[in-house]
């Protein structure tokens, strides 16, 4: 932990030091725009492993089987529409000088107001994911330790680690971080997807010929529970669309979008990121084969499943490797998630402050932001963990309905003010009434897929019915061009 910390601090280096006085706002939350493909690589496959590969993709196989293949069909088919889209969001905020989705959609509709209430309703959808990766580390710590730190320490340890670089270096400084994760991940789970079958199968043959004979249900959609799961085809089918649609404007995604050095940067990173997604199949197959080697498992033990055959076959050092491997996928997205917060903040939302709307102030504005939201991710991990957790229910969900306001009104000049808002309004009210009264999957589809229709057939309505808005910018200022064909790049 002291070694990730004085590594995303020396990502700094001759930017300001460790005053992190050096650059603005630009160099601290996207990286100064000049990161190669490579450090934009490990950084959004960063976000792509976080503690739920170790814990919950395992937890899933446990659970269901094969539903929780959805993880690795969504990444890749967002990594095919990021390469379309990241492009164009890149050329977007370069050519305005903007950092952010909620700085994008201020500019593209000309109201600083709404790029604060994206910035709010971004930062509740967020929040659980702070908290989730800080539970995500604390019990990795914990189980990884044999009990000798406990969570409340480990939950702490999280937050400290990951506050500590990232107020002073921002982005970079998870880009540097990502490149240590990348290589323990790479390592832990290439090995334990040679050992952990032939150390308690004799190989992968003997595995899937007891999965095939005794637990056939988990091999085929929709997975242990059968179709009371609500997890079959057509769940699967939406929820990897929906999510896919969503993936390429989550805010975390954006920030390693504008952080790029060019377009091709971002190209080249959808080509190559999928190939890594081979490795997302080693915790959810060796959730399954837990299910044979301590089987029993029920709730949240069993996001633990493949954790109990490192702890009950290894080496107290491997078990330490692989745990810091975790812990490390845990951090990463976590200081990535905090910086976007910080970022959404201080440009569209204290900016709106007069004393605190100077560009030099809005740099530590964002950095008092990161603070505060880790501060209050962590308080509600000890004393109020489930008002999150039901958050997070909605997460992914919720951040979907912001996708017709922005990337439809990128590309579409006539997606007015009030039709962009009545959308959103109408998707969030929808996923949320669903969601919380019980209604996720509806009729066996994602209750976000539905949401997100209503929002898109009440945008096109309002903007074909409702009422005309004048907006007399040209549309090389409101509109996004691929930098191939706009000559922006």
């Amino acid at each position: 932990m002291v070694g990730t910390v004085a590594l995303g601090l020396y990502a700094v280096r001759g930017r300001g030091g460790a005053g992190g006085g050096g650059g603005g706002l630009a160099e601290w939350s996207v990286g100064g725009r000049s990161l190669g493909t490579v450090f934009i690589w490990v950084l959004m496959a960063g976000e792509g492993y976080t503690s739920f590969s170790y814990l919950g993709a395992a937890g899933w196989g446990y659970n269901y089987g094969a539903p929780v293949m959805y993880v690795v069909a969504y990444m890749s088919c967002g990594y095919a529409v990021g390469y379309v889209v990241g492009p164009l969001l890149w050329d977007y905020a370069r050519r305005h000088g903007l950092v952010g989705i909620s700085d994008m959609v201020a500019h593209r509709y000309g109201r600083p107001w709404l790029g604060a209430v994206v910035a709010v309703l971004a930062t509740v959808f967020l929040l659980p994911y702070i908290q989730l990766q800080i539970t995500g580390m604390g019990v990795v710590v914990s189980t990884v330790t044999y009990g000798a730190v406990p969570l409340e320490w480990a939950y702490f340890v999280a937050f400290a680690v990951t506050t500590g670089f990232v107020v002073v270096s921002g982005l970079r400084g998870s880009a540097w971080v990502s490149v240590l994760k990348d290589v323990l991940v790479i390592a832990t789970l290439g090995f334990l997807a040679v050992y952990v079958p032939v150390h308690y199968f004799g190989g992968y043959g003997e595995l899937f010929d007891r999965l095939v004979a005794e637990r056939p249900e988990w091999l085929t959609l929709p997975g242990h529970g059968g179709g009371g799961s609500g997890l079959g085809t057509g769940w699967f089918v939406s929820t990897s669309v929906l999510n896919a649609l969503t993936v390429v404007i989550f805010p975390t995604t954006v920030a390693g979008y504008l952080g790029a050095r060019d377009a091709d940067a971002l190209r080249r990173n959808a080509i190559l990121l999928p190939a890594y997604n081979v490795l997302l199949f080693v915790p959810m197959l060796l959730g399954m084969a837990a299910l044979f080697v301590v089987p029993g498992l029920t709730g949240a033990g069993s996001n633990l499943a493949l954790f109990e055959l490192v702890v009950d076959s290894l080496p107290a050092w491997a078990v330490g490797v692989i745990g810091v491997a975790a812990a490390l996928s845990s951090i990463v997205p976590m200081a990535v998630f905090m910086l976007v917060i910080g970022t959404m903040w201080g440009r569209s939302v204290l900016s709106l402050v007069p004393r605190w709307s100077a560009p030099e102030r809005q740099k530590p504005a964002s950095q008092v932001v990161v603070v505060v939201a880790g501060t209050l991710a962590l308080v509600m991990t000890y004393t109020a963990p489930n008002t999150l957790v039901r958050l997070s229910l909605i997460s992914y969900e919720g951040m979907a309905q912001l996708v017709p306001m922005l990337l439809l009104g990128l590309v579409w000049r006539r997606l007015t003010l009030t039709a962009a808002v009545s959308g959103l309004v109408v998707g969030v009210v929808a996923v949320c009434l669903l969601v919380f009264t019980g209604h996720d999957p509806v009729w066996g589809v994602n209750a976000g897929m539905v949401a997100l229709a209503l929002n898109l057939a009440v945008a096109l309505a309002v903007a074909r019915f409702g009422p005309g808005e004048r907006d007399g910018r040209p549309d090389a200022e409101v509109l996004a061009a691929d930098p191939i064909v706009g000559g922006g790049g």
